[in-house]
């Protein structure tokens, strides 16, 4: 068995929530100066923490923000669609038939959004205690320090992890983890070219959703 181990990110390839949370981001940007469309959001936003965004966000608006009210602002729009959003296809039946190795989540998304999400989804018990969030730490990705993180948690050599990500952002920290990375594009928000982008972050592998990954998994292994 070549991985011992499969991390997940969360949105975009647990939950189908990008759109959602950047169609909220978009508004926000737009009502305060700055006209931003869904897809001009998710090219400069998506896969990042809070922290990081943040400076961003002022940046585009040329203005600061009390703390803490871009991100309540745009929780509170998500949070009124939160019931809207569904598990990506084919994803609580490619979990189960991985029981056999590690898995964990690697999320930039905050760790109380990630246990109702999971618990709501009833994928919590896959995961354990395994669901880490890169809100704490000093730096998130693109840099490889959550995956590595996870890693040593799992007590698995990064080589034998197998990332799952769906943006450029998760990609690029992966693979600067000197984890083997596939890129998933199966979530609502994948636009034409985004394989493209995300084989330039570092992604070394595509699939179009979990049965191809299914067969990806099997043959590198065979």
């Amino acid at each position: 068995m070549r991985f011992k181990a499969i991390i997940f990110d969360f949105d975009g390839v647990i939950a189908d929530s990008e759109v959602i949370a950047n169609v909220a981001l978009a508004e926000f940007l737009s009502q305060n100066g700055s006209p931003t469309t869904l897809d001009q959001a998710l090219d400069r936003y998506c896969g990042k923490r809070w922290s990081d965004c943040l400076p961003l966000i002022e940046e585009q608006c040329g203005r600061t923000f009390p703390e803490g009210t871009v991100e309540r602002l745009v929780d509170e729009a998500v949070e009124t669609l939160a019931d809207q959003i569904k598990t990506i296809d084919g994803v609580a039946g490619f979990v189960e038939t991985q029981a056999h190795r590690n898995r964990a989540i690697a999320s930039s998304s905050a760790r109380d959004w990630l246990d109702r999400c999971l618990e709501r989804f009833r994928l919590d018990h896959h995961f354990g205690e395994h669901v880490y969030s890169a809100a704490g730490f000093a730096r998130g990705k693109p840099y490889p320090d959550i995956y590595l993180h996870v890693a040593q948690q799992l007590s698995v050599a990064p080589e034998k992890a197998l990332v799952i990500e769906d943006s450029p952002t998760g990609a690029a920290a992966g693979s600067a983890a000197g984890m083997t990375v596939v890129g998933l594009l199966a979530g609502g928000h994948i636009r034409d070219g985004h394989d493209e982008k995300l084989k330039a972050a570092g992604a070394h592998h595509i699939v179009s959703d979990y049965r191809e990954l299914g067969s990806l998994l099997a043959a590198i292994e065979a």
